[in-house]
């Protein structure tokens, strides 16, 4: 799936290199002059395609959009459906994780995902998105009685 020697907080998981830069320059590309915190996002799906997303934040601060639901959303526009990881990095902000709109949005689509947050010394956690979203919403078409 994913490789290199970068050094992690488990050191059974590693994350590519190609993984690595791909974040790195989505955060660069980061339009955060509100916040003046850059995101970037990597989702890797089982075919083995990655899909970068940065954060780009509105005047009206409601509609800013998440690094992650960038990269989602890239993806989903180009058929990809079956994902396994999403990589998340801020200069900023050492491990960041994704907000919860973002956590939910992504339950949607990958309720198994594994989410990679990443500090500037490329070291690594290891985070199931259940473990940050245990009890996602999930709409329930049945009338309410």
């Amino acid at each position: 799936m994913v490789k290199t020697s970068s050094t992690s907080s488990t050191p059974k998981r590693q994350i590519s290199k190609q993984l690595i830069k791909m974040v790195k320059k989505a955060a660069a590309a980061s339009h955060a002059p509100y916040s003046h915190i850059n995101v970037g996002a990597v989702l890797y799906a089982a075919t083995g395609s990655m899909h970068a997303g940065t954060n780009i934040e509105s005047s009206s601060y409601s509609l800013t959009m998440c690094a992650e639901r960038t990269a989602l959303f890239t993806a989903l526009s180009m058929g990809i459906r079956d994902f396994q990881l999403l990589l998340v990095y801020s200069p900023q902000i050492a491990f960041i994780v994704p907000c919860g709109a973002c956590l939910q949005v992504l339950s949607e689509f990958a309720p198994d995902l594994l989410i990679v947050t990443m500090n500037e010394h490329d070291e690594f956690k290891f985070l199931p998105i259940k473990t940050l979203l245990p009890t996602p919403f999930v709409f329930n078409r049945q009338p309410v009685r």
